[in-house]
């Protein structure tokens, strides 16, 4: 993949995990944020940890949107309408959107480990009604654990991608396949996003229970259904 990959809202512990394993992989990352400073200071972190061979540079979230037609919203719920509203002149029409947000009850006061409603159907659905006609929304990474992303672990976890645009849903999943140990499947319609937010509730419930990080596998199916790295 030679586009660079913008991660707005990148200085979360979300984000700048994704940019790290990406930046890992040999990516191009531009870290977006409402503070250039912050984003700066964020992309030099990744940069002093990786080393000289780290691609990464930090932006305002508007002027990241106008440089790159592969974006990845890794913001709180509580936030997305708001910031989608104030970028959505800078976004690309062409552009690929992937949208990590979990419309989580912690977000309103309540617990992390529920979801709320959503009116679209789901937090990807909602994406998708604030952006520019002609980007095309995939949800995808809802389930990777944002602390094992920063760590020096292996991400051993599955990521479902749901799109309506089957080329979308290919950038996505080679994408995801970029982070060791990750794998790819392809989750169908973006309407099934309403069901993949929901297990990220449930992987937050039971990562408190029993004190850890886990991810998901998806079994059963011949290896062509996975998308996987060649290492």
């Amino acid at each position: 993949m030679s586009r660079a990959i913008a991660v707005i809202g990148g200085t979360g512990p979300a984000g700048s995990g994704l940019a790290l394993r990406w930046a890992l992989a040999g990516e191009q990352v531009i870290i977006g944020s409402r503070d250039v400073t912050r984003a700066t200071e964020t992309a030099d972190a990744i940069c002093n940890r990786i080393g000289t061979s780290a691609q990464v540079s930090g932006m305002e979230n508007s002027a990241a949107c106008a440089v790159s037609d592969l974006l990845v919203l890794t913001v709180p719920f509580e936030g997305q309408a708001a910031l989608l509203k104030h970028l959505k002149p800078a976004i690309r029409a062409t552009s690929i959107l992937i949208d990590a947000t979990v419309p989580l009850a912690a977000s309103v006061g309540g617990r992390a480990s529920r979801t709320i409603g959503v009116w679209q159907g789901s937090a990807a659905q909602q994406t998708a009604e604030l952006v520019p006609k002609g980007v095309s929304v995939v949800a995808a990474f809802q389930n990777v654990s944002a602390d094992v992303l920063n760590s020096d672990a292996d991400v051993e976890c599955d990521v479902i991608v749901c799109s309506d645009d089957p080329n979308a849903t290919q950038v996505a999943m080679e994408l995801a396949s970029k982070i060791k140990c990750v794998r790819a499947i392809d989750g169908g319609k973006l309407e099934n996003a309403r069901i993949v937010e929901q297990i990220t509730a449930l992987l937050i419930g039971l990562n408190i229970r029993h004190k850890g990080h886990g991810g998901i596998r998806i079994t059963g199916f011949p290896e062509s259904v996975y998308k996987v790295a060649k290492r």
